[in-house]
Parts: C-alpha cells; structure tokens; sequence
C-alpha cells in the first residue's frame, strides 16, 4: 500500500514521537547499597523488596563454623542491572539469580550482585547464596559495651542481632524497614535443640544431624531473627487466652531463681492483648540460655532470647516489645524510642496491673533521682545519634515521655492511643512523627510543645 505524502510525515512524526518514549523510559541501574539510614548508612539495600527469607544454616559447635544457604525471594522495585546484599565477614562461594549462576563482588560487608540478565522493574527474582566460615560477634558502644550477634556458648551459640548483626550470620537486607517472612532450617548435631522465631514445623534426624525447621509467616525484620542451639529442655501449650507457647531453658539454669518463665510469659502475652490489642503472632515464648557474657535479653520475634534467667518486669519488657518494635517497627534506627520507651514504659504498666507501683510513682522516682545537672539530661532522646541509642535515657526518659502524654490527654484517650497504634502500623514501619499526629487526632489536642521538650530538648523538663 503506497502512503501519501502527508501520511508518510504523519508516520514519520509518530515513529519519531515513539522512539522519544523509549529513549525516555529508564534503563536499569544498581541499586543502592543502603537504605539511608544516617546511623548506618550501608543497612539494607535499594531498588529490591525482601518478601521471604530461606534460611538453610549448619552448625557444627566443635570448630564453631557455619554452613548456610539462603534463598531469598524479592520484588524488584526499579529496573536491576546489580544490587547488593549485606553479609559480615562470611565467605561467599556462589550466588545464584533465578537458578543461573551470578557474578558478584565484595566490599567490605557489601556483596554486589550482577544477575546475567537485568531484573524487570516489579518482577519477582530469587537470589540463592551459599556460604560459610566462623561467624564473628561484634562488639564495640552501641549495646551497652557488650558483644552482639551470633555468640558462642558452652553447648552451642546464643543469636541476639539488634541492630546490625543479622548480616553476621546470614545474606540479608538488614534494616527494619525490609521486613519478610522467614523459613529457617536450623541443622546441629543431635543432643542440640536449634530455636527459632514462629512455629516449628519440622524436625527430623538426618545422620548424626537434628534439623528443626521454624516458621515465621508474619513479617520480621532481620536483627529480630535468632537461630540459638543448645541443650534446652522445652516447654509447650497454650496461654490460658489460647496463644501457643513454646518455651527453651537451659537446664544448668533452671534452678536458679524463682522466676517461672513459662507462667510469666502466657500470663504477660494475655494481659498485653488486652491492652495493646490483639497479639500479633502465631506463637509467642522465650529462649533462656546460659550466656553471662551477653548482660542483655532481646525480643526476638515470637521468642525473645534471654540470657539468664531474667525478672518478671524483664519478661514484661521484652514481650510488649511483639508489638511496640517487632510488629510495628522503627523507619529509621533514630526512632528507637519507639520501641525502647514503650517496652520500659510497660514495665511501669505491669507494676501498675499487679499493684506494687503505679506507673506516676515510677515515673516520679526516675525523675527526682536524677538532678538536673545529670548526664542522663542531655541525651536528645528522639535522636540519641548511633553509639548511644541504647542510652538509658531512651528506655526511662522515653517512658517518661509517655507518663506526660497520658497525664495530659487522660487515660480514657492514652488506652485507646495505644492498641490504636498498633493496629494502625501492623507488621509495618512508622516513625516519632506518626505517633504524634496519631496522639493529637485521638486526644483531640494539640502536643507538639510536649513531645517537642520531652524528646528533642536537652535538659530536665520542668513539671
């Protein structure tokens, strides 16, 4: 069919229109080695969604070395030529992107990731990385001085990750703000029991092996992983509000305070249901192993990990933390008062439920401790910078912070502000800022000035 002329141009113009549009359309490029976290900067990575980690790891706790293979299922979230992944120290011996082999490069703990072809903007990939070494615990300011991480003890290894150690132990995303769900398939020799977060599905002898595969099917940050191995003897059923339970203790420790952990923990988890809303996991329970060297407890996700036998108030601690960090958790590590400041200040509350102190009297005695000139004073508790996120000031200045907020917008809002939160940020992420906006449309009051001085001013608030 011969064209006129002016259709020729018309053909012309369009192909040429066309071609502008494809030359526009963006092509594929890395993505970003970190989320932009300023208290670090190279956590998690861009241009890629986590959806499920398959973690298969082997432990053997004579040399201390770890076997892994993780499988990761991702969305691309712009067009791929490369993307990273965080691991610590481990060696990689090969990578596989959608079954077929992978380059890959190392920059300190950065893995860079070049697939043979580009990955779609939005399409589903996995990325399968086999690895293995000695994990290395790591140390330094940020947790209270001690080590964290993947830590060995006498019969195996006790995992306590918050805030950067995930990537010690597996290939990973490891921010908050990429959660997913987790298959962790846990291999160490029999006579160990390996505990991880969610329910156990599984566990088989394979040689002179034990596997124990976990699920968690809600999602899970990184640093709330744990895969501790031990000898434990364990404990199941159910809260008497019908919430599984499963409960590890290490038996050289059972004796050695009154604590009744199993009891604790189902009486705990049924009374935050009330009051924080419904729980918001499959299993809830505790891992207590023999590890002096960690002075510290941590909230797992369904199972927080303690290093001894802990206090009642501890346990109340660590399990308010299900909602306030593991469910709903932080945007950026700089708001960890949101999970530091309401687990604290849910110790004042479980003092208050079992009538020893009301949480004003907490509140005041914290307060008229500390004098005016104290350092305690002068960490800005809404951004307390890196090394000292852990501060003591986030944890009681943080529940004072609270204490204030409820005697100003009353209890009938402060108990509904609560399990409102929670609902509203569920398995997701938010920030100070949310909280706030949140507190004002319930309370119906304005309270910039309040959290303004009690979060982000140095100095002893007046009462």
């Amino acid at each position: 069919m011969a064209l006129s002329r002016s259709a020729r141009l018309g053909a012309l113009a369009t192909a040429a229109a066309s071609f502008c549009l494809i030359a526009a359309a963006p092509g594929p490029h890395p993505g970003s080695d970190g989320v932009g976290d300023p208290y670090f900067p190279q956590l998690g990575n861009g241009g890629f969604d986590v959806r499920h980690y398959g973690l298969d790891v082997a432990y053997n706790p004579d040399t201390d070395r770890l076997d892994g293979r993780t499988t990761i299922t991702a969305r691309a979230t712009q067009n791929l030529s490369s993307f990273d992944l965080d691991l610590q120290k481990l060696e990689v011996t090969r990578i596989e992107v959608n079954g077929r082999r992978a380059k890959f490069t190392r920059d300190g703990d950065e893995i860079r990731i070049s697939p043979r072809d580009h990955l779609g903007k939005n399409k589903t990939f996995t990325v399968t990385v086999t690895y293995g070494g000695v994990p290395e615990a790591l140390s330094g300011p940020i947790v209270f001085g001690s080590d964290y991480g993947w830590m060995k003890t006498t019969d195996g290894v006790f995992v306590a990750c918050e805030p950067n150690a995930a990537s010690t132990w597996f290939p990973s995303s490891d921010h908050p703000m990429d959660k997913a769900a987790f298959d962790i398939r846990i291999k160490a020799p029999k006579g160990l029991t390996g505990v991880s977060n969610g329910r156990l599905v599984d566990t088989y002898d394979k040689g002179g092996q034990t596997v124990a595969h976990w699920r968690e099917s809600k999602p899970m940050a990184t640093y709330l992983a744990t895969a501790t191995i031990g000898k434990f003897d364990v404990k199941k059923g159910k809260t008497p509000g019908g919430t599984p339970i499963y409960v590890a203790i290490d038996p050289v420790l059972e004796n050695s305070n009154n604590v009744d952990v199993y009891g604790v923990t189902a009486e705990v988890t049924d009374y935050w249901s009330k009051v924080f809303g419904p729980y918001p996991f499959e299993e809830t329970g505790a891992i207590v192993d023999d590890m002096p060297q960690a002075g510290f407890s941590l909230e797992t996700q369904t199972k927080p990990v303690y290093s001894a036998i802990r206090s009642e108030s501890t346990i109340a601690h660590e399990l308010a933390h299900q909602w306030f960090g593991d469910s709903v958790s932080v945007d950026q590590w700089k708001d960890i008062w949101l999970n530091e400041g309401f687990a604290t200040y849910s110790q004042w509350l479980w003092s208050e439920h079992k009538g020893t102190q009301t949480a004003r009297e907490a509140f005041l005695a914290g307060y008229n401790a500390r004098p005016a000139d104290a350092p305690f004073w002068q960490t800005v508790v809404g951004d307390p910078q890196r090394d000292t996120m852990f501060a003591s000031a986030v944890y009681q200045r943080g529940a004072m912070t609270l204490q204030v907020l409820r005697e100003r917008i009353g209890d009938k809002a402060f108990f509904k502000l609560l399990p409102a939160w929670t609902a509203q940020n569920k398995y997701g992420n938010a920030n100070t800022a949310d909280f706030i906006k949140l507190a004002e449309k319930i309370s119906g009051k304005q309270l910039d000035s309040l959290f303004e001085t009690w979060l982000f001013t140095k100095g002893k608030p007046a009462l």
